[in-house]
């Protein structure tokens, strides 16, 4: 497939606390055919850990 599925972007970023609900939103969205594009970002807001990780959808020339 040369294009995400459902018309979804390219480029994706997902945020948010560092749970297993996050964990599972990557993992469903690798399960679509995006890849982790560099590691994540991670910040503190005072309360919990947050996670930023950005995907892309693989193009090979």
């Amino acid at each position: 497939m040369s294009t995400p599925p459902d018309g979804l972007p390219i480029y994706r970023v997902l945020t948010g606390p560092d749970d297993v609900t996050f964990c599972q939103r990557v993992s469903e969205v690798i399960g679509l055919g995006y890849e982790l594009h560099e590691g994540p970002a991670v910040t503190f807001n005072g309360e919990n850990v947050i996670i930023a990780q950005a995907l892309v959808w693989p193009t090979h020339a």
